[in-house]
């Protein structure tokens, strides 16, 4: 779950539907986003940032670290 997008809507008085309203995509689109099932398209990172007010590169350091982790090997 990306946590950090939950935050940014709520602070924003938003629900899942007037973000995705607003931002021209569907609602299981952006929730899939927010629960971390689906990765943001790089348009879609944008549409959302610029709604909620924050850099969509939020979106790829979110993915860089989900990525280290997994390469992370056990010790």
């Amino acid at each position: 779950m990306r946590h950090w997008l939950v935050q940014f809507r709520k602070l924003s008085g938003l629900t899942q539907q007037e973000v995705a309203d607003k931002a021209g995509i569907s609602r299981s689109y952006y929730a899939d986003i927010e629960q971390g099932s689906k990765n943001a398209s790089g348009r879609a990172a944008k549409l959302i940032s610029d709604v909620l007010g924050f850099e969509m590169t939020l979106f790829f350091a979110d993915v860089g670290r989900k990525m280290s982790q997994k390469n992370k090997k056990p010790a």
